[in-house]
């Protein structure tokens, strides 16, 4: 019998899961406009931030000015997104789109769960630690593919970085604080990130102006300002645990999108390891079931 404390619960894990499939179709997104526009991973990163700060303007605030802590709040989490963005999409320009994003988001299950253990107290039960070895195991596999980058080991380097931005940002929502995905925090960020992008380059120099405008306007409200949006809200519902496992939806996409549309290869471990993925997403459905 479903109970109402389930339903939103499953609201919760309905969130968090369409969050990480929209990521693992932004990582496309942001892989496709560094192949073909001249932009570097910090100006895709600039624009992402720069489009979801503008659609949020373009909204009626409601009444009242935000506090001290709300601003600090604004401000931690704008620049939590920005060294964990610029980092994965530094990743998947170095190492390729489906490795960055399995290492990005394989840092995931481990550092969470330790740190919601650590920290906040959380108890792993006996499904959810099912869940977790059965997910890094498929990481294990998955990362064994090769890399389709030109220089892997700085890739890899940036992705267990932005995978730990991630799993702080996790932690913190989860501990009780006012993770956003706010105008101020977009804001936040695209500010921190202009005067690298600046000397990056922040103009395209390549591709079409049409298709450049649509897929960075895409990248900056589905995989951003929405998604962020939905994770969020899903946190307040969902361990922390559960939570890191779920968002490997998001290299489950990604690696999907990799093979089909940039041609990266298929191996006997991309097939396993994407089994196993599913088989821990699978545990985690039962358990809140």
């Amino acid at each position: 019998m479903t109970t109402h404390a389930a339903v939103p619960l499953r609201h919760g894990l309905l969130s968090i899961s369409a969050a990480a499939v929209a990521w693992g179709v932004g990582g496309a997104v942001a892989a496709l406009l560094l192949r073909t526009t001249g932009l570097g991973p910090v100006a895709v990163c600039f624009w992402r931030f720069a489009v979801a700060a503008g659609c949020l303007a373009l909204v009626p605030a409601g009444r009242g000015r935000a506090g001290a802590g709300a601003r600090g709040s604004a401000v931690l989490t704008g620049l939590g997104l920005a060294v964990s963005q610029c980092a994965y999409f530094g990743s998947v320009q170095f190492a390729g789109l489906g490795l960055g994003t399995l290492i990005t988001i394989g840092a995931g299950p481990v550092l969470t769960s330790l740190g919601a253990w650590l920290l906040l107290g959380e108890r792993l039960g006996a499904r959810a630690s099912a869940a977790i070895v059965l997910a890094l195991g498929g990481l294990a596999l998955l990362v064994a593919a090769p890399a389709a980058g030109p220089r892997p080991v700085l890739g890899v380097a940036l992705a267990v970085l932005a995978g730990a931005g991630q799993s702080g940002l996790t932690l913190w929502a989860r501990g009780g604080g006012s993770a956003r995905a706010s105008g101020g925090a977009f804001t936040t960020g695209m500010l921190c990130l202009l005067p690298l992008a600046a000397v990056e380059g922040v103009v395209p120099t390549a591709g079409g102006p049409v298709l450049t405008a649509g897929a960075l306007l895409f990248l900056g409200t589905v995989p951003t300002l929405l998604a962020y949006r939905w994770y969020f809200a899903g946190l307040t519902v969902v361990p922390g645990a559960t939570a890191a496992v779920l968002v490997l939806l998001e290299p489950a996409a990604a690696a999907l999108i990799a093979v089909l549309c940039f041609g990266e290869p298929v191996t006997p471990a991309l097939v396993a390891g994407s089994a196993l993925l599913l088989a821990a997403i699978a545990v985690l459905t039962r358990e809140t079931g």
